[in-house]
């Protein structure tokens, strides 16, 4: 009411702002064996990642694999590190994104606020939530950076908000970005980016690989929609460019463990290509928004190597849409669609 006057000891609220947290998976601090092993631990007692009971994959965890994995691992992402910064290349780009979006969405006042975090590593997702919410935003919009949904990934990401709003009392009207992996302004973005990248090449590829990150076979076989979501976006993508089947072809990459993951896999297509005479490919990985280990080590650099090896002459990594025009097209679109009403 106005003119009310409050009690001296009434503690001081802001409220009226609007808050847009990008969330990506997450990062290790650095390269060495302690940051590795901490990130790696998060990441993978995740019940959403893994869905072994924990008396079965526990004792793998913490009697192998946190032992041996960070030192493999932080050599990988020693080779991608962005030295500058003393970061991945993950964290810069999201970054990036989270900076341009703010500035793109100047238009809407100083009412929005724009943050990011990881999922795993730093910033976390509940430090950044309560970075929004002492800045006054009592209406939150969460943007899991991933077009095609997967429990092991999306959902993850929601659950650790839902959680860090169960401990507040005044909790934040919440949205949270459905996935996109059909959405037309992304579909035009990656075909801009397949167009723009091979005509730069000095070779044209006799084919193109759309990469996917893996899941197991039975977490499709228990709903999950990533795999229908990975081929109906690979499906868009070669309508949109006018391909044949074989002009663009879907694989998926990133496995881990003895069990066996949606196909067929990246490594061994990019070795049968090359083994039964194919000279020239490339591959983008329409999955990630964002250029990391899995696409610049893995891909670009073991991928390639695959495929030289086995008689391959001629490879290229097509990057993530990252910080692009067209890929700040697609997050600027996505959110504001989600906006609506609130700005």
């Amino acid at each position: 009411m106005r003119g009310l006057r409050l009690p001296a000891d009434h503690p001081q609220v802001k409220s009226g702002k609007v808050g847009v947290l990008l969330v990506n998976l997450g990062t290790p601090d650095g390269t060495d064996y302690t940051s590795m092993r901490r990130y790696l631990k998060e990441f993978l007692t995740d019940k959403r990642v893994i869905e072994w009971p924990k008396a079965l994959w526990y004792p793998i965890l913490f009697g192998i694999v946190l032992n041996t994995r960070p030192q493999k691992s932080g050599k990988a992402y020693e080779e991608i590190w962005n030295k500058e910064l003393d970061e991945s290349p993950l964290r810069t780009i999201t970054r990036s994104q989270s900076d341009k979006l703010s500035e793109a969405l100047a238009d809407a006042g100083e009412r929005v606020i724009v943050d990011w975090a990881m999922r795993y590593g730093n910033p976390s997702i509940a430090s950044r939530l309560e970075h929004l919410r002492a800045q006054g935003c009592d209406r939150l919009l969460v943007f899991p950076l991933y077009p095609q949904y997967s429990a092991s990934t999306t959902a993850t990401v929601n659950d650790v908000v839902f959680k860090e709003l169960l401990k507040l009392r005044w909790q934040p009207a919440l949205r949270t970005v459905p996935p996109y992996h059909d959405d037309p302004v992304y579909i035009d973005a990656l075909a801009t980016s397949i167009e723009t990248a091979l005509a730069g090449l000095d070779f044209e590829p006799e084919t193109v690989l759309a990469s996917y990150h893996g899941i197991p076979q039975s977490y499709f076989r228990k709903g999950d929609p990533y795999h229908c979501h990975c081929h109906k976006t690979t499906r868009l993508l070669r309508e949109r460019l006018g391909w044949p089947e074989d002009r663009l072809r879907i694989t998926f990459q990133s496995r881990f463990g003895p069990e066996e993951w949606l196909q067929p896999y990246t490594d061994k297509t990019v070795e049968a290509l090359a083994v039964s005479g194919m000279k020239r490919i490339a591959v983008i990985n329409p999955g990630f928004v964002a250029d990391c280990l899995e696409t610049l080590e893995e891909i670009a650099g073991e991928a390639g190597e695959i495929f030289h090896e086995n008689g391959g002459e001629q490879f290229a990594h097509i990057p993530c849409l990252n910080d692009s025009g067209p890929g700040m097209e697609v997050i600027d679109a996505i959110v504001r669609r989600e906006l609506s009403g609130w700005i």
